[in-house]
Formats: C-alpha cells, structure tokens, sequence
C-alpha cells in the first residue's frame, strides 16, 4: 500500500466534486451553495438549478460579505477549457469559505443528463430536494 498515492486522492476528493455528487448532495439537502464563477452572461444563457453568480473577477470581501461561512461552496465555470471555477475556488478559499470545485464544469453537468436553467437551458434529470 502506497501512503502518500491514498493521501493524494484522499486530498483530491476533499477539494473536487464531480457532477453525479453535487446531484446527489442537492437531492439530499446538504448544505451546498454552487456558485457560477463566469461572467454574468454565461450564467444568463445557461446554469445549474439554484445556482448563484459570482465570477471570479469579482470575488472579494465585500461581494461575499452576505455568504455564509458554516456552508460549502461548490465552484463551476464552463468546463476544461475554463478556469473561472479553479480561480473562483482559490479566491473563495483564501476569504475563508469551504469551497470545491466541480470537475468539468458545466459541460459534465449537461454530459450527465442534468438540467440546467437560462435562456438556453437544458432538459434533463432535476433536482427534487428532500430538504
């Protein structure tokens, strides 16, 4: 058994996400916020249900002032030729917050079979909360 190989998935799985767990996290109620870190006319043409904007650009203490600290951000951005949602995370986590970043973005989303909502939205599997 390699150690230091199990500490480095151990570490990846703390800090990313992939689609199919955010689903399950917001079916389930867990206290998730997803936060689109593009700019906001990516968010307007599509995003993730309950999704809220704050690009990256923009993220500092005052624009988070009203976020909540007890809760995990999850950051996305259009997908792997994007880096909105690394960025996003890096600022999110240097003011404090609990924050992943979701691998592939938007793109693994709709790749799964998810919805997404906008003005392009997207059919697919919606999340019914048990909240």
């Amino acid at each position: 058994m390699d150690k230091k190989q199990i500490e480095y998935y151990e570490s990846k799985l703390a800090y990313e996400m992939d689609s199919s767990d955010l689903f399950d996290a917001l079916e389930n109620g867990e206290e998730i916020i997803v936060v689109d870190a593009r700019q906001e006319h990516g968010f307007e043409r599509e995003h993730i249900p309950g999704a809220i904007n704050l690009p990256h650009r923009k993220m500092n203490e005052e624009s988070t002032k009203d976020l909540d600290l007890s809760k995990t951000y999850v950051c996305y951005c259009d997908g792997i030729g994007c880096n909105a949602s690394t960025k996003g995370a890096l600022n999110m986590a240097k003011l404090g917050f609990t924050v992943k970043e979701l691998i592939g973005g938007i793109e693994w989303w709709k790749f799964d079979g998810y919805a997404t909502v906008g003005i392009e939205a997207t059919e697919g599997n919606e999340i019914k909360c048990a909240c």
